[in-house]
């Protein structure tokens, strides 16, 4: 599988960052990766926040897809689901264009190996009135990676998230568990533990890498080969 997709068990749980550590370790396995951003919203610039977040995590400098819009081509000001926001910003029709996400995620596949798309909060987020990301995933099949936490009520969120993605036969490649922000010991221990279990329930058993807390001064190299075994057995 050459496209992988990057979920949350809600906003702001490290999406962004699990993307950029995940291209970095796979640049140094010479991977060629591009992460992709399914649409973006918040932010009035002309470049994704998201995708530059990937970058500056990878080592490298804006790349020539990300100026001329094909790693994100959405970017709404609102900081709203996608549907919203695309209303609000008074696009054709008010409405994103799935396929258009899918033309370029293919014209990125031209130049790259694989392709680390991240989305827009979690699995159910809307974007249009009625499409879900998950749809797109149903349709699309690509493996996903779950970003979760240690802090209190992401036990619920992440298996009603795996549950989803299973009941619509979305495969799992794994969850990333991202430490920040900190959280009490014994929760985020027991919660890992969980975890652990339940991954064996899906057929992932030992697909967890743990995200540790960022230093931007100091950006940490993690392994993420669990979540890859798709790629390696290629």
């Amino acid at each position: 599988m050459r496209v992988y997709f990057i979920t949350g068990i809600d906003t702001g749980v490290g999406k962004s960052f699990a993307a950029g550590l995940a291209a970095r370790w796979l640049m140094r396995q010479g991977v060629r990766v591009v992460t992709q951003k399914m649409v973006q919203t918040g932010t009035s610039h002309g470049l994704s926040e998201d995708i530059l977040v990937h970058r500056r995590l990878m080592g490298v400098e804006p790349l020539p897809e990300d100026v001329n819009g094909t790693t994100c081509p959405y970017i709404f000001p609102y900081p709203a689901s996608p549907h919203l926001a695309a209303e609000l910003a008074a696009t054709e029709k008010g409405v994103i264009d799935p396929s258009v996400i899918t033309q370029c995620t293919r014209r990125l596949l031209e130049s790259f190996d694989v392709v680390l798309m991240e989305g827009a909060g979690g699995l159910h987020v809307p974007i249009t009135r009625d499409f879900l990301t998950a749809d797109y995933l149903q349709e699309q099949k690509y493996p996903l990676l779950v970003v979760t936490s240690g802090r209190l009520g992401s036990i619920n969120h992440t298996l009603l998230t795996l549950e989803a993605a299973a009941q619509r036969q979305i495969p799992l490649a794994g969850l990333v568990f991202n430490h920040h922000p900190p959280s009490d010991a014994v929760i985020r221990n027991d919660t890992l533990q969980l975890f652990r279990e339940q991954l064996k329930k899906y057929g992932r058993p030992g697909a967890l890498v743990e995200m540790p807390l960022i230093d931007p001064e100091n950006i940490p190299d993690v392994d993420f080969s669990p979540l890859f075994l798709l790629l390696q057995q290629r």
